[in-house]
């Protein structure tokens, strides 16, 4: 049975991971009290103590509704935290990282952005500046991987700020939805983020990194419309800028080359679940963030 450290089990892609592959793999999925990522010694010494098979890096620092960091804390944190892993490659197996849509600069996306567009631009902002550092250096590296992602959703994440979710929990308070600007994502459904991973945990890949992600553009506005139809309520939506901001998707030609086929969610299914799970859980929704 493969031994696999997943960092970040505490954020909502972690969690996730470590319900998913902990009845398959021996699951090490330490809290910050337990492994301080920011400590050189400290990691060094966990990684040469437990050789690991697969080091799954899903700790992310980033400025949230919930947790405010400045843009130095944000590049400080994100690359100490890889840098610390990345420098003693020599005692585990093989190490991903989850990368972002941000690498190619906020600034200037374009739609289905693929693998070839790394370095036309450099990242403006501290978060996607921080990850095109990571990528950078996973290039030199014989053993680290960047898994880029894009717009993935479902339980655990910020409900407060993450848009599916904050539209589900806001149509279970029947309230109407809000959306800042209209804009096309791409988004990949948590559950499928999981199975993709389970093939690069079995398999030693032929790239360096890869968009992680469907494929395929959607609105905020449709996905609104979904939601709605999904409560089986008659609400609002309320969008409070016209026009489209840049569209932010990407290219899985790559991945599906690596993989195969992947049978990705229908995000109508996606939001049905993630709809059930939050009508469970409708105790831990606090209705006053959502109307501050």
């Amino acid at each position: 049975m493969k031994k696999i450290l997943i960092t970040g089990s505490n954020g909502f892609i972690g969690k996730n991971l470590v319900d998913n592959l902990s009845n398959l793999y021996d699951v090490c999925a330490p809290k910050r009290e337990e492994l301080d990522l920011l400590n050189t010694n400290i990691v060094e010494k966990y990684l040469k103590l437990n050789k690991f098979d697969v080091i799954i890096h899903a700790a992310n620092t980033n400025s949230t509704r919930n947790i405010k960091t400045t843009n130095y804390e944000v590049l400080d944190r994100n690359l100490k935290m890889f840098f610390n892993l990345e420098r003693c490659k020599e005692h585990y197996g093989k190490m991903y990282y989850f990368g972002s849509g941000a690498e190619y600069d906020m600034n200037n996306y374009r739609p289905m952005m693929n693998e070839e567009y790394f370095g036309e631009y450099i990242p403006s902002d501290a978060y996607g500046f921080s990850k095109y550092v990571m990528s950078r250096i996973s290039e030199q590296d014989n053993n680290i991987y960047n898994l880029r992602l894009f717009g993935v959703f479902g339980k655990y994440e910020e409900w407060e700020r993450r848009f599916i979710s904050n539209a589900i929990c806001r149509c279970i308070y029947d309230l109407p939805i809000t959306i800042r600007q209209n804009v096309y994502f791409d988004y990949l459904y948590v559950d499928d983020l999981v199975q993709i991973m389970k093939f690069f945990i079995e398999n030693t890949p032929k790239r360096k990194h890869y968009n992680v992600c469907t494929g395929k553009r959607i609105d905020l506005l449709n996905i609104a419309k979904r939601i709605i139809f999904v409560s089986n309520k008659n609400l609002d939506i309320i969008i409070k800028k016209n026009g489209l901001k840049p569209e932010y998707t990407g290219s899985n030609y790559r991945l599906l080359d690596e993989i195969g086929e992947i049978k990705f969610t229908p995000l109508d299914v996606a939001i049905e679940r993630l709809y059930e799970y939050y009508l469970i859980n409708k105790n831990y929704i606090s209705i006053k963030k959502m109307i501050e």
